[in-house]
């Protein structure tokens, strides 16, 4: 399916180590990693996956499970700075979405299935994002899912300037400022999953 949308791959790999060595090897534009892999058939992939974006922040990384993981959906955020994406493999076959969430990864972007996030929120016992209209709420969790501006923009039927303005408001309720450091979508998109 990638190479049919235009991606070369580089790689395809059955186990762990196999996994590391080509992360390493390669630095991929994007990689698109099971959790469970050989040999431990656990959550070997998003293992070997946090440990080399720890060791080369920011690499472009979907993780694909079979089920919704709170716990990998956190780990996978945690470090903020984006091109990381977790979907469920059922979204596998809807090709566009698949596809879409590839390039936003590959992009710098986040990708998290809307289940995910669901289940993030819902886990959520208390509600840092009070000072949010709903309004603001719903911009921020299509950020959460990855969406750009224009999608936002799309999805909700109003302008870009508009979601600009809502982007600006969330960031200024959550006291997100610019800085090189960081990426403030992500940090926004981590604070409305209630990582810490």
């Amino acid at each position: 399916m990638l190479t049919a949308h235009g991606f070369d791959v580089v790689e395809a790999v059955g186990t762990g180590p196999e996994l590391e060595r080509a992360l390493r090897t390669h630095r991929p534009d994007v990689s698109v990693v099971d959790v469970r892999m050989p040999p431990t058939l656990t959550d070997e992939g998003l293992q070997v996956s946090l440990a080399v974006r720890r060791d080369i922040p920011g690499l472009p990384i979907l993780v694909l499970s079979q089920h919704v993981e709170q716990l990998y959906a956190r780990e996978l955020l945690a470090d903020g700075a984006g091109a990381i994406g977790y979907l469920l493999k059922d979204r596998v076959f809807n090709a566009d979405q698949f596809i879409d969430a590839v390039r936003r990864v590959a992009g710098g972007g986040t990708a998290m299935d809307p289940e995910v996030i669901a289940k993030l929120v819902a886990g959520n016992a208390s509600d840092p994002l009070s000072a949010l209209t709903p309004r603001e709420r719903e911009v921020l969790g299509l950020m959460a899912e990855g969406c750009s501006n224009a999608a936002i923009a799309s999805r909700l039927h109003f302008s870009e300037g508009a979601v600009g303005k809502h982007t600006a408001n969330i960031f200024a309720k959550l006291g997100i400022v610019a800085s090189d450091d960081t990426n403030r979508r992500v940090l926004a998109v981590l604070a409305y999953l209630g990582t810490p």
